[in-house]
């Protein structure tokens, strides 16, 4: 039996298509990026057949990288970019209406309209774990039925289905014979009850949604249909989908209560294992699937961070004080590291746990001795210091992670990451896959195909790289925070 595995993560910018070895192994990588389209301010779409094009282009170009033919492949995973809506017609597959990405704010004056019914905002957090905003699925389905001509009658008919980007690739690559989705998308959408495990009728009537447009809730690991022979010239099952964040979590193995992982890309998303208990946060934090499988949900809190990777980039592009981000670790590392200097990086806002779209980025703390070295430290500091925020609110809302594992570009860099451990006062490890999203979708895949026989199969093909361990008293750590707080207390504007 062949035991390779191929991951597609679809992500915001690019679609990959990553080939992996039962023990977890990369084999073979192949990306294409596609064009970000911003017709309107605060609106942000994408092409769907652009999207389909540069899956297929990379599921057939990640076999020319190595020297695996499709016939060696047991199963596919999908990992994807969460909340972004496609509404599509069942009969011929058309869109109607391009991709509205998770990052299109075009809802934002329904949502205020909405949030002066407190109730209502009340049920949407105890049902579905979420926070009333434009980010997710509903209001963004709701405004291409009622924005798009024609579409609300077709959709009433039961002529359109509703996906996010996990559904919309497998109804093409399943050549329109499955419409479904896994858990951990589902909540995401603002229409699922994460208590019950199913779409909220109450949810689609407010939003008037008819339950015909959406797709079957499934497992992580489940069967998901078979790919069309046409495209790889095999027949290979869809048996693993997760959205990103969710499928780093299992990528990490964070299946014991009280593990987070966190990842530093553009943004950064934390995530932390709560077991088999919704915990609603009483601090902004998202309750969400965590994963699901066998039937048994895991749920999980999770918070963001806007700027951690853009942080770097801002002082690479904007200020231009290091040409590439690789330099900033030897810069930092000349820096005194309580030199007082506190760079708050809120450009667009403030994320979790202060939600406040009005704060501004600033620099604080400068004296004469300051110099390059000092803001570049204290840009990257202030990755650290968002996390131990979402680190702060978890502890609050009762779940202190215990474990937290790191992925994205920023885990890469010694420094910051020791400094995170400093700050957080608590172990972190990284990985030597830090390929973590798309592997956690090969995990599930291969869940689902017999290759691993249960989740403990999968922990122990996650290796440590390295462990990072405090150095900081706790005394130390508590002045170095309490100096972030200050200078976070004098940009905010609620």
């Amino acid at each position: 039996m062949s035991k390779y595995l191929l991951a597609i993560d679809q992500g915001t910018t690019s679609s990959r298509s990553i080939i992996f070895s039962s023990s977890g192994k990369i084999e073979a990588v192949a990306q294409q990026e596609f064009s970000q389209k911003y017709p309107k301010d605060g609106w942000v779409e994408h092409e769907p057949e652009e999207i389909w094009e540069s899956v297929l282009f990379t599921l057939k170009d990640v076999f020319k990288k190595c020297s695996l033919a499709p016939s060696d492949i047991a199963s596919i995973g999908i990992t994807n970019q969460r909340e972004t809506t496609l509404v599509w017609n069942k009969s011929t597959g058309k869109t109607v209406y391009p991709a509205i990405v998770w990052q299109d704010r075009r809802t934002a004056l329904q949502c205020r309209d909405l949030s002066s019914d407190e109730e209502f905002v009340s049920y949407i957090n105890s049902t579905t774990g979420l926070l009333l905003d434009p980010y997710f699925s509903a209001t963004k389905v709701a405004w291409i039925l009622d924005n798009v001509e024609g579409a609300r009658e077709q959709a009433e008919n039961g002529d359109l289905l509703f996906g996010t980007v996990d559904s919309y690739l497998i109804w093409r690559l399943t050549d329109g014979q499955s419409h479904k989705t896994d858990a951990t998308n589902a909540s995401r959408t603002m229409l699922f009850d994460i208590n019950k495990q199913q779409w909220d009728k109450r949810l689609l009537e407010r939003f008037n949604i008819p339950s015909s447009m959406l797709p079957e809730v499934m497992d992580c690991a489940a069967d998901y249909g078979v790919i069309n022979e046409d495209i790889l010239g095999k027949a290979i099952p869809i048996q693993g989908v997760a959205g990103d964040q969710q499928a780093a979590l299992v990528g990490q193995a964070c299946f014991q209560k009280g593990m987070a992982k966190s990842t530093y890309g553009t943004g950064c998303f934390m995530i932390l294992n709560t077991g088999n208990t919704p915990l609603q946060s009483k601090n902004r934090l998202l309750t969400t699937v965590g994963y699901r499988i066998n039937g048994e949900t895991t749920y999980a809190l999770e918070g963001s961070i806007f700027m951690a990777g853009a942080t770097v980039q801002w002082l690479r592009d904007g200020l231009k004080l290091i040409g590439d981000a690789a330099e900033s670790e030897a810069l930092a590392q000349r820096a005194r590291q309580d030199n007082g200097v506190f760079l708050v990086p809120a450009f667009t806002g403030l994320g979790a746990p202060y939600w406040d779209p009005d704060a501004r980025g600033a620099i604080l703390g400068l004296t004469r001795d300051t110099g390059i070295s000092e803001i570049v430290a204290a840009g990257l500091q202030s990755v650290c210091y968002q996390t131990k925020d979402l680190q702060k609110a978890m502890e609050s809302d009762g779940a202190r992670p215990t474990n937290i594992r790191v992925d994205g570009g920023m885990s890469q860099n010694d420094w910051v990451m020791g400094f995170l451990s400093d700050v957080l006062g608590a172990e972190v490890e990284r990985p030597e896959v830090t390929e973590t999203t798309a592997l956690g979708a090969a995990f599930l895949a291969g869940l689902q195909h017999g290759i691993f026989d249960s989740i403990d199969d999968l922990t122990q093909c996650w290796k440590s790289d390295r462990v990072f361990t405090p150095r900081l008293s706790k005394a130390e750590r508590d002045q170095a925070y309490g100096g972030w707080k200050e200078a976070v207390d004098r940009i905010r504007c609620n």
